[in-house]
């Protein structure tokens, strides 16, 4: 039967679920035994895949234009009649298997993984779970179609963020304001629709006999190593640890710019008053010295980077309607990553690939296992790769290694990678904690006015140092702005984790950086076959919420922009 499974991407994204079912059907059929679960695991793999892979294609076009009525609307079939049945399917081949008793040799942890899943799943959850994917693309739409009139033409608010480095003060707040007021537009929109969010999230929580949304998602996310009290903890050492050191930072940003008080619009440009870094001049250019740079950490991961370049697995320009952010997704049958951003030619651009980058290598590096299925490598270690991979890269960013700047345009980037790094860690700490809030608390948190007072609340808490009086409805509605909230709701605290480790990586490599990318290689590509601690430990890191590991990563990224400072 499998032998006619297609591997080629064009035919099978455009199939119902009658085409796949009667593969379905035959997994199903078979009698499971010792003998021959290895070779049933093999096909079963072939199949997720395959759906997989579609789902990951109609997000790529969907986002790479969201005004295109045809992918829309393929979009929404996939979501309306191939991905509930589907997923109803997925959840009788995982019984077929729990059922027989079997444990084959080094799946300890996807069995482990698939006795969660089986025990969350309900038949009743699967419209509900497609509405919520259907209503995350809506965002989607309401933020892509968000442009302001600057210098007599249409633009994108994120082509607007140059502006945010020119020297110029009055010209930044100009640009801010414009902005702001065109996202306080949809603000009952965003409202309204984080509205519907919440029912349709309760809804499943509740189908699935649970008290709460954060319960749920706790198992759907597969967290096993970690409790929301440690996050409590965490977001607790980062007030105590790196609070200070961001007012510090500020402190030292408000006397270098002049100012009585940092503004929002005063948070990019450069404190000394240098032009803005123009990293490159064309897309050709970013991809061509990143390429380079990647060649300098390791020659393999170059090559990985040039397999995406020949095969144009890069869309990285900002247009009027793309989807906003930046992300890494895998075609699983074809073998390859794909990587989205929006580029408008500003140092973010660079890190943005540099650390999407990151995720595209570790696809590569696993896709020898024969049964990995990358969405359950943690994402705590996802972010690992692509955060490490960003202070991995950073000493190639000169141009006499192939990189964009001088030595002391590449000491300046570095200094702000470092520093934006560090006031991270606060924001990060906003957004999850707001989340721990709204889903704990969930009458309160459907209702917008709730949410912008808890967000107020918590920005007093965790991000002090910025004057945002006169600016109230602009702070309050911050959550609106966070994609991560809407459309992956408690997958933000990642990214917090992950550069705690991207930072122990870092001080090894300090050390020795060949033998720290050696080890952070093996880390990435023994994929979700051991634990998430077991994989910061090969990685040459620990997984770590106190506050003792926090100020010793503190500690570092003070010593170094010192250092780069004198540079």
């Amino acid at each position: 039967m499998f032998n006619t499974l297609t591997t080629n991407y064009k035919e099978f994204t455009t199939w119902s679920w009658a085409q796949y079912e009667p593969y379905y059907q035959d997994l199903l059929s078979r009698n499971l035994d010792s003998s021959n679960v290895a070779g049933w695991l093999a096909d079963w793999f072939r199949l997720r895949r395959t759906w997989h892979e579609s789902q990951e294609r109609l997000y790529v076009a969907i986002t790479v234009d969201t005004t295109d009525a045809a992918i829309q609307a393929r979009h929404q079939f996939f979501y309306d009649e191939v991905y509930p049945a589907v997923q109803a399917a997925e959840q009788r081949v995982k019984e077929h298997l729990l059922t027989s008793g079997l444990e084959p040799g080094g799946f300890a942890l996807p069995l482990r993984n698939y006795r969660t899943e089986a025990a969350l799943f309900r038949q009743e959850n699967l419209p509900l779970l497609a509405e919520e994917y259907t209503l995350s693309t809506e965002y989607d739409r309401i933020i892509g179609a968000q442009t302001v009139e600057w210098d007599g033409k249409e633009v994108t608010v994120s082509q607007l963020q140059p502006v945010f480095l020119d020297t110029d003060r009055a010209l930044r707040e100009r640009a801010w304001r414009l902005a702001s007021q065109r996202r306080l537009a949809d603000r009952q929109a965003i409202g309204d629709l984080w509205v519907r969010f919440m029912n349709v999230r309760g809804q499943i929580a509740a189908n699935a006999g649970l008290p709460d949304y954060r319960l749920y998602m706790w198992r759907k996310l597969l967290r096993f190593d970690y409790t929301p009290q440690d996050c409590m903890r965490f977001h607790q050492a980062i007030e105590d640890v790196v609070v200070p050191a961001a007012l510090r930072t500020y402190e030292k940003r408000r006397l270098r710019l002049g100012v009585d008080a940092l503004r929002p619009w005063d948070l990019d440009v450069d404190p000394i008053g240098r032009a803005p870094l123009q990293p490159y001049h064309s897309i050709s250019e970013l991809e061509e010295k990143t390429s380079l740079i990647f060649h300098k950490v390791d020659p393999q991961l170059g090559e990985y980077f040039e397999i995406m370049r020949r095969e144009s697995l890069l869309d990285l320009d900002n247009r009027k309607g793309k989807a906003p952010g930046g992300y890494c997704t895998d075609f699983e049958v074809t073998g390859r990553p794909f990587i989205f951003a929006n580029s408008v030619g500003v140092h973010d651009d660079v890190q943005t690939l540099l650390h999407e980058g990151g995720h595209a290598f570790h696809f590569f590096e696993t896709i020898h296992l024969p049964y990995c299925w990358n969405f359950q490598i943690p994402m705590e270690f996802l972010e690992v790769a692509s955060m490490a991979m960003e202070l991995l890269s950073a000493p190639y960013l000169v141009q006499d290694e192939g990189g964009f700047y001088t030595p002391q345009d590449a000491a300046r980037a570095r200094i702000d990678h470092l520093e934006r790094s560090l006031l991270f860690w606060p924001y990060m700490a906003v957004v999850d904690a707001f989340q721990h809030w709204a889903y704990q608390n969930h009458s309160l948190a459907s209702d917008p006015k709730n949410c912008d007072a808890q967000w107020a609340e918590l920005w007093a808490r965790f991000m002090p140092g910025v004057d945002w009086s006169g600016l109230e409805a602009e702070l309050v509605t911050g959550w609106q702005r966070k994609q991560h909230i809407y459309s992956d709701p408690f997958y933000y605290i990642e990214y917090g984790l992950a550069q705690l480790g991207a930072c122990q990586i870092w001080r090894n490599a300090l050390s020795d950086q060949a033998k720290a990318v050696a080890a952070y290689r093996r880390g990435l590509s023994l994929g979700d076959t051991v634990t998430l601690p077991e994989l910061y430990a090969v990685a040459g890191a620990h997984f770590a919420f106190d506050a003792g590991t926090m100020q010793e990563a503190v500690s570092l990224i003070e010593t170094v922009v010192e250092r780069l400072e004198q540079v």
